[in-house]
């Protein structure tokens, strides 16, 4: 996707503002990846497409996999432009103005808030079913090292997804093909389903591919390497679509569409015995805790870039602004108010518009008032304005769907 095959020339130590955080390796930028976006997506896409079936979500990861990876290289050729380390709401306010900037921001902590409230209600539900204790004590142990982990910085994220990112790639591996040596794997399931149930799958796999607010922050461990940045890129999405589309096959394959739970690897452990039930619930832990630390390590440093709090190394603030992302998702997990996978599906559905948008104007302002031409630019065909207008109606429409569906105007996915 890239106009020069070869990624040479990198930048000088002039051309780039110094940024706080430590370099990431290669492996740790894929890692970030990764780890966001197979999170509680990944646990709860095999439940919404239980109306529909695996083959019109295998269609949505597809398509949007690639429009997603699309905006994404937007994103890192804006930054790649920038010579000071700005997060989305920053570069949204440099190059589109402050109303964007502010609906970044907005779409920003929605994604955040739904998603991180997802793993508290899952994790809870998750160490509820390990270790028989209650929902809400379960969430507060996986919280401990989730906040933990995000007040230590981006390096300590780096090198937590890497280690358990691959330990969650091991763990699949084990788990898919256990699922299809098992005697009562039935293929014959991936063709069970119903396509005219197929639009409210798109706003979860949106939200499972919803790594775009990590680009800047790994511009920041890229600073001195910016030509891996478009590769670790590629790289972390092309597993991520091979991870997201295995979990609800095997799920699929042992289970039939009828008895998945929301929690998918819950219904998968069970189906395979007593090993593969903790197998699967460490892994689904595994998940939650890699994706809380890439969104909310994200959103702890757009609040500092938004607000101009400095930098996010001042222990003080860290510590207030860690609160903020913290604490919310938690009560909002034991309020009632949302369920884990509603949780995702509206995260989705409005992020995904503002993520649909706003790196096309981004990436254009970025082209026209940028600080630096970088080695690498985004190839022509992906900025086609025919792609660029298929990304932005097809998120629009989702949006509209979600919206009619709520107000049961619609059938719900699920």
């Amino acid at each position: 996707m890239s106009e020069n095959t070869t990624l040479s020339g990198a930048y000088t130590a002039r051309e780039r503002v110094t940024a706080p955080a430590k370099s990431l390796s290669f492996l740790e930028g894929v890692a970030m990846i990764v780890g966001t976006n197979i999170g509680a997506g990944v646990l709860s896409i095999a439940y919404a497409s239980s109306k529909a079936g695996f083959f019109p979500l295998l269609f949505w990861l597809a398509l949007v996999g690639g429009l997603t990876t699309i905006t994404m290289l937007y994103v890192a050729e804006a930054t790649l432009r920038t010579r000071k380390h700005l997060q989305l709401s920053g570069l949204s306010e440099r190059y589109v103005g402050k109303p964007g900037a502010w609906l970044m921001f907005l779409s920003v902590c929605v994604n955040s808030v739904g998603a991180l409230t997802a793993y508290m209600t899952g994790s809870g539900k998750l160490l509820q079913s390990l270790l028989g204790i209650s929902p809400a004590l379960g969430s507060l142990l996986f919280f401990i090292p989730a906040a933990g982990v995000l007040w230590l910085g981006l390096k300590a994220i780096g090198r937590g997804e890497k280690f358990i990112s691959v330990g969650m790639v091991v763990m699949i591996s084990v788990l898919v093909v256990a699922t299809l040596l098992k005697e009562t794997t039935q293929m014959r399931y991936l063709l069970d389903g119903d396509w005219r149930y197929m639009v409210p799958v798109f706003n979860v796999v949106a939200f499972c591919f919803a790594a775009q607010y990590i680009v800047p922050e790994m511009a920041r461990g890229f600073a001195d390497k910016p030509e891996q940045l478009p590769r670790a890129i590629m790289t972390g999405m092309g597993i991520t679509f091979t991870l997201l589309a295995l979990v609800p096959l095997s799920v699929i394959v042992l289970n039939g569409l009828d008895e998945i739970t929301d929690v998918a690897t819950i219904s998968w452990g069970r189906a395979l015995g007593e090993w593969a039930f903790f197998s699967a619930n460490i892994f689904a832990l595994c998940a939650m805790l890699t994706s809380y630390w890439g969104l909310g390590g994200s959103f702890l440093t757009n609040i500092f870039d938004k607000f101009r709090l400095g930098e996010d190394t001042q222990m003080g603030r860290r510590f207030l602004v860690l609160l903020i992302v913290a604490i919310p998702p938690f009560i909002l997990a034991y309020s009632g108010m949302v369920s884990f996978v509603n949780a995702l599906y509206f995260a989705g559905a409005f992020s995904g518009v503002i993520l649909s948008i706003m790196p096309i104007l981004i990436l254009k302002g970025a082209r026209q008032n940028g600080d630096i031409t970088p080695t690498w630019q985004c190839c022509s065909p992906i900025t086609h304005p025919a792609i660029q207008a298929l990304i932005v109606l097809l998120y629009l429409a989702s949006a509209v769907y979600a919206v009619a569906s709520a107000l049961g105007y619609l059938p719900a996915g699920w």
